[in-house]
């Protein structure tokens, strides 16, 4: 029984993983190759979940929803509700540069959270919205964990491959130019708001899918999965410490420091109850000096950024003597 209460827990820390890699790789398109300092992430997470739970939950009397949608089409909603809202949120904010970006998105992400905590017509308020559909969820539980897993592993790597096409396209290297000198993309003609817009809008929606399938797998949502420390401050650790600007360094360190932070609750579970609700903030510090650490002897990430190579140019036919 042992032995399966571990794979059991293996596979929920698999499912989170990916949920948090997709996570990380939203903010590596928006940070680690346009230069976005997005500290509002649980805010575009909590749109993705709570649409998707609209669209996908059977009615409820007083709330909005009872849509009863297909899963793929509550996923699809999130993300385009999600787009949807970073394009306003983009064209005021994205004027504004590092710090002052960062205070700017974690606002709307308050002003959003209380909106969902607020609005019972709309979200359930702090009850939230249950009875969330989740494919495969009618089968045993392991085997339903299965599922779900190999479900969150496809849709990674299909967003890894799509992503990793896209960088490496002339559209990436032109938003590596943007990042590393302005002045000098937009003497080269190109739109930099526009094009900074696009790659907010694109790390946006696919938080929103990743707070898509964190309400599936958890059949309901709640106001307080929201909580900035875990849906933005910890996936911005993970980006960091695997490597801002690498895709693999991305997924890397959100397996790293949600295994972290997964193993030390579990060590704390087991202490008496007056110290373990004290050592609970271990887990805080352990993330914190692991920061620190990399931070300090390896502060480009455990994968630093791997720059596409130019493409060869053709070589040009000798005329001859």
């Amino acid at each position: 029984m042992e032995l399966i209460g571990l794979a059991n827990y293996a596979l929920f820390m698999g499912v989170f993983i990916g949920i948090y890699a997709l996570l990380a790789l939203g903010l590596n398109i928006q940070w680690g190759f346009t230069g976005l300092f997005n500290a509002g992430i649980a805010g575009f997470f909590a749109v993705g979940a709570y649409t998707s739970a609209i669209l996908t939950s059977p009615h409820v009397a007083g709330r909005l929803g009872g849509f009863d949608l297909p899963v793929l089409a509550g996923w699809t909603g999130a993300m385009l509700m999600a787009g949807a809202i970073a394009w306003p949120i983009g064209k005021i904010c994205l004027r504004f540069r590092s710090d002052y970006l960062a205070i700017a998105t974690i606002g709307i992400a308050e002003i959003i959270r209380l909106v969902i905590k607020s609005e019972d017509a709309l979200t359930g308020g702090a009850r939230g919205i249950t009875r969330i559909p989740r494919p495969f969820g009618d089968l045993p539980y392991v085997q339903s964990q299965m599922a779900y897993l190999a479900i969150v592993i496809v849709v990674l790597g299909i967003a890894y491959m799509l992503i990793q096409r896209q960088i490496n396209s002339p559209w990436g290297r032109m938003m590596r130019a943007i990042r590393d000198n302005e002045l000098a993309a937009t003497a080269m003609g190109k739109d930099i708001a526009y094009r900074r817009l696009q790659s907010f809008i694109f790390g946006a929606a696919l938080m929103g899918l990743g707070g898509a399938l964190f309400a599936h797998f958890n059949r309901a949502i709640t106001p307080e999965a929201i909580d900035p420390m875990i849906a933005t401050f910890l996936v911005w650790i993970m980006l960091i410490l695997g490597g801002s600007g690498n895709n693999r360094g991305a997924i890397l360190g959100a397996a790293i420091v949600w295994i972290i932070w997964s193993v030390s609750e579990i060590a704390t579970d087991r202490l008496p109850h007056e110290y373990a609700v004290k050592a609970k903030y271990i887990r805080v510090f352990l993330i914190g000096l692991m920061l620190q650490l990399v931070l300090r002897f390896r502060s480009e990430g455990l994968l630093p950024e791997t720059l596409p190579e130019n493409p060869p140019r053709p070589q040009k036919q000798g005329t001859g003597a």
